[in-house]
């Protein structure tokens, strides 16, 4: 399967921010367990303008994350594996089951407690880790898993953003979301008129940000919907979709997203942090990742192919399946997004902030050892 050179740059750039990301966590998190501990952490809470520095990164420069993976998504229907039926339907049926498992997994035990707020947080895939620990395995990778990946991360994401849209808006200005979505129709009719200077829709994104934030509703949504405005065109290269995604690839994943992984990974650990893994909130993070991921994607998946609803690309195996399963359980820059919506304890916060590490990289090495070793199979048993 030929991959198109914008994947390809997207795959690159993804994999490295995922090695980034692995670096600059790590980092932040012996920072704030150093001699240095209150003035690093109170640094991300310092007032910048009315609002804390890491409350700019995540209701700001989180937009621009946002947009790529609307654009990312735009591509996809358009150009990519999503714009044949055929193929979308085995990576949306996976993301479906990605979504709804995961959350049963956690509302079995939390269902009822003042923590089942955090039901969507084992929901999403985070697009840069799973790439990267996918990229670790070289060219034994077919060109058809990494696509089949990406495609899910993707979906899974823009799942994940309906459920903030939806569930974690607390009270809604009307008039701001009004001008907002005015503002979103206005960009749709120069998309219409086939307007294709991208500074009017930069613009616009500014002003409908503004107005989304002050609405009650997440300002990242702004980045999605601003996305959907931008022409793709006909031809892809030339299009400000496609020069607008090339452009925001190394600047999301070389800076905006290794920001907010150590803006939000600032976790002082106390001396009884296990005993925070104990409780029911943390359990349901853990299991929804690491058992409730895999299992949603697996299932879902055979079920689509057993219906004959969707079809297992020619050179994957459903052992493939089960690795990406395990990949997709890297929950980590959309988990702890969707903890900072959730909860406003800092005890609960830091708890599930942990439990979304350790998940992550649980999920992670047994994506990457049970891949290693069953991709190296596939390869030996195509030499005879």
């Amino acid at each position: 399967m030929k991959l198109t050179r914008l994947f390809n740059d997207f795959f690159n750039s993804e994999k490295a921010g995922g090695l980034i990301l692995v670096f600059v966590t790590a980092l932040s998190l012996l920072l704030a367990n150093s001699a240095w501990q209150t003035d690093y952490i109170n640094f991300w809470h310092f007032d910048l303008g009315g609002h804390s520095i890491v409350h700019w990164i995540n209701d700001g420069l989180m937009t621009i994350f946002f947009l790529l993976i609307g654009l990312e998504l735009e591509r996809e229907l358009y150009h990519g594996e999503l714009s044949d039926i055929k193929n979308a339907s085995l990576p949306i049926f996976d993301a479906i089951g990605g979504l709804l498992v995961p959350t049963g997994v956690f509302l079995l035990l939390n269902l009822g407690t003042d923590t089942q707020a955090g039901a969507a947080i084992p929901m999403a895939t985070d697009i840069a880790f799973a790439i990267g620990i996918l990229s670790l395995l070289g060219n034994r990778v077919p060109a058809s898993l990494k696509i089949f990946l990406t495609a899910l991360a993707v979906m899974d994401d823009l799942g994940a953003i309906i459920v903030i849209a939806i569930f974690y808006t607390s009270s809604i200005a009307f008039v701001n979301l009004f001008i907002a979505l005015g503002i979103f129709g206005f960009l749709l009719v120069l998309n219409r008129m086939k307007v294709y200077n991208l500074i009017p829709y930069l613009i616009g994104g500014a002003v409908m940000w503004y107005f989304m934030l002050h609405s009650g509703v997440h300002a990242t949504i702004t980045g999605v919907l601003l996305a959907f405005t931008i022409p793709f065109g006909k031809s892809e290269k030339k299009s400000p979709s496609y020069t607008l995604q090339h452009f925001l690839h190394k600047p999301v994943a070389f800076f905006i997203l290794p920001l907010f992984a150590i803006a939000n990974t600032c976790i002082a650990v106390g001396d009884n942090w296990q005993s925070g893994l104990g409780q029911t909130n943390s359990l349901g993070i853990i299991a929804g990742l690491v058992i409730g991921k895999p299992l949603g994607i697996c299932l879902f998946s055979f079920i689509g192919v057993t219906l004959g609803l969707c079809a297992l690309p020619a050179d994957l195996k459903w052992k493939n399946i089960i690795g990406i399963g395990f990949l997709g359980g890297i929950g980590f820059t959309m988990s702890i997004f969707i903890t900072l919506l959730a909860f406003d304890n800092e005890v609960i916060v830091n708890n599930s902030k942990i439990a979304i590490l350790i998940a992550s990289v649980l999920a992670g090495t047994i994506g990457f050892v049970w891949l290693r070793l069953t991709l190296k199979t596939q390869i030996d048993n195509t030499l005879y």
